[in-house]
């Protein structure tokens, strides 16, 4: 994006500034009509009674940009960007005047810069917001990474290991978010985007609950002592042959973080894992979306000063280094991604997901391949295949989540490399999910899985969680396939009021609860292996058989859940589950979804 010719920012930008800077806030917090002098304020709240970003539609936002044209024609500078934005935050109850604020001074310079280098016109953002129906949008147009000359190798279904074969047992952890303010007793229901807080004060319901001392069902966060909780019991139901760890460490107050607070908790939490789990036990770490401040802020590697994410990957190389080698580190420093060898035969890979990301606002900048991270990735991969080792992926987002380009391009690897790639595991969504990939000339041949495991936070009604996989152990010629995965949780209803624990009022929080086992995948499902075409055949029977659906549905929710998902929910879900790419209608066109559908699917799952 250039400046205009007196060097400011293009008023109709603003709205979409807005959005970026309150889009964290926005995803639980619907607006509500207010009265303003504000032009384009006004726009907004005469479109409808109760509005939420997510059902923007095209003539609401091309009549806001309209009013932004005329009404900040002359005071579109910086600073008084940030004060609309600001304004507009607190008129449209986005949420309080607190938050509204500090949002705004936290995310301007980065947003702004962002905006600045972008290529985006206003006449493109209200396609960029709302969607192809409204406009046209190519700043993230197509592009191709270049996969060597080399034939892929014939393709040899899996087969299950013989009895007796070695196994190894990874420890699974993904999205922590502590919280630093977190209190027991404090309101559990309030208007900011994160309730269970000392300045928790808002409440919004009469019926006043309050956090409980092991974590809260709702919009709350995990204290520390249930992080340390977790990797205590971690540590007993070991021991581990290694350990994957795939980000999100801060806690959803993400209008109010530092860069100081966001390397105490990284140190703090990359610590208790080395504390618990022992010296012994190797942890591949990968970079969440909230390890930055802003949220979501990743720059590529060509932005440098203090933009750059330099401040984050200097103390991730320094907090990792016990557990990676020289060469990881030093890729970790460059853009937060690396490859280690975990044993003979066995790598690797951990992707820094925050290149693929929507919500990454310096991917307006230039979004093809940041980082040269997928043609970095191909170069692994190729020489994996050219030594016989299979490799593992792992990353925060999953892959159908991403930018379009960026999931097709990444489909496209996995299906050049499925007899290299033997699993892939990601976070983020918190819940208990997965993805599917099928060749690309047919979509109907089943050849990887991307599995998603349910976080350790409560964020948002769930119970904490972690997740262990049985792999096809170290020995000549082993798969390195996923064979079995376990969930367990904590209980939370039982582990914060239990009667065998009394205090004042009789009962109390159990000093030191057990983590227990939510399900073992091949019990649960029926399956005798967990490979590919195991998990569409049960996509089938889920469709089939809404009662397996429903048990799905249950332990997707690590077992805290309050009503069953029918009709459009059961759809999306299902579609979500098929869609290893982004917006490929094919394979949700037998479930009644178009393109849009499937866009509000995904988009309910970027609040994490």
């Amino acid at each position: 994006m250039k400046p205009s010719a007196h060097g400011l920012l293009p008023p109709p930008r603003v709205l979409l500034l807005f959005l970026l800077l309150f889009s964290p806030l926005a995803a639980a917090h619907p607006l509500h009509q207010s009265g303003s002098s504000l032009r384009f304020v006004d726009v907004l709240s005469a479109s409808r009674a109760d509005f939420g970003w997510r059902n923007v539609t095209c003539w609401v936002c091309k009549a806001a940009f309209a009013a932004l044209d005329v009404a900040l024609m002359s005071e579109a500078n910086d600073e008084r960007v940030a004060q609309v934005a600001g304004e507009a935050c607190v008129r449209l109850r986005l949420a309080d005047e607190r938050v509204c604020r500090q949002i705004t001074e936290l995310f301007r310079d980065d947003v702004i810069h962002a905006l600045q280098q972008s290529v985006l016109w206003p006449s493109e953002a209200c396609a960029l917001l709302v969607g192809s129906d409204c406009g046209h949008f190519d700043i993230y147009a197509p592009w191709n990474v270049s996969l060597p000359p080399v034939p892929k190798p014939p393709v040899v279904p899996p087969s299950p290991p013989r009895d007796g074969s070695p196994r190894s047992r990874v420890l699974f952890l993904t999205d922590v978010h502590w919280d630093q303010a977190y209190a027991e007793g404090s309101p559990a229901d309030c208007k900011d985007p994160l309730c269970c807080r000392k300045d928790s004060y808002n409440v919004v319901s009469s019926h006043r609950r309050t956090a409980g001392h092991w974590g809260t069902y709702g919009k709350c966060d995990l204290p520390l002592r249930t992080m340390e909780n977790l990797l205590e019991n971690a540590a007993q139901n070991g021991p581990w042959d290694w350990v994957y760890w795939t980000g999100d460490i801060p806690a959803h107050n993400v209008w109010a973080q530092t860069r100081s607070e966001q390397l105490e908790e990284l140190k703090v939490v990359s610590r208790l894992i080395r504390k618990y789990l022992g010296s012994n036990v190797t942890v591949y770490p990968a970079v969440g979306n909230h390890e930055s401040t802003p949220v979501n802020s990743f720059p590529p590697p060509f932005v440098r000063g203090n933009s750059s994410s330099s401040w984050l990957y200097d103390t991730m190389a320094e907090e990792w280094a016990p557990w990676l080698p020289q060469e990881a580190l030093q890729t970790i420093r460059q853009a937060g991604f690396y490859t280690v060898r975990v044993q003979p035969g066995l790598r690797v890979v951990s992707l820094n997901m925050n290149f693929c990301a929507r919500e990454n606002f310096w991917l307006m900048i230039n979004s093809t391949d940041p980082a040269d991270q997928l043609q970095w990735l191909i170069g692994i991969l190729q020489e994996a295949e050219n030594k016989g080792e299979k490799v593992h992926i792992i990353g925060h987002i999953p892959p159908g989540l991403c930018l379009k380009s960026w999931s097709w391009n990444y489909y496209r690897i996995i299906n050049r490399y499925e007899s290299t790639i033997m699993g892939q595991f990601f976070g983020h969504t918190h819940v208990d999910e997965f993805q599917m990939f099928y060749d690309e000339e047919t979509l109907t041949r089943p050849l990887g899985v991307a599995f998603i495991a349910p976080s350790a936070t409560t964020y948002i009604n769930l119970n904490p969680g972690y997740r262990v996989y049985y792999i096809d152990g170290n020995y000549s010629n082993s798969s390195r396939l996923v064979l079995d995965h376990e969930t367990y949780i904590l209980n939370l209803t039982e582990a914060n009021n239990h009667s065998h624990a009394p205090s004042l009022s009789g009962a109390g929080p159990v000093p030191n609860p057990k983590w227990t086992l939510l399900y073992r995948a091949s019990e649960a499902y029926g399956l005798k292996t967990l490979f590919p075409a195991d998990w569409d055949k049960l996509i089938g029977i889920f469709l089939a058989n809404d009662q397996v659906f429903q048990k799905f549905w249950y332990l997707y929710h690590k077992g805290h859940i309050s009503e069953p998902c029918k009709d459009a929910c059961k759809s999306s879900t299902v579609c979500f589950l098929r869609s290893g790419r982004y917006d490929d209608p094919e394979q949700c066109k037998d479930l009644g979804l178009g393109r849009r559908e499937m866009a509000k699917a995904i988009r309910r799952k970027t609040v994490c």
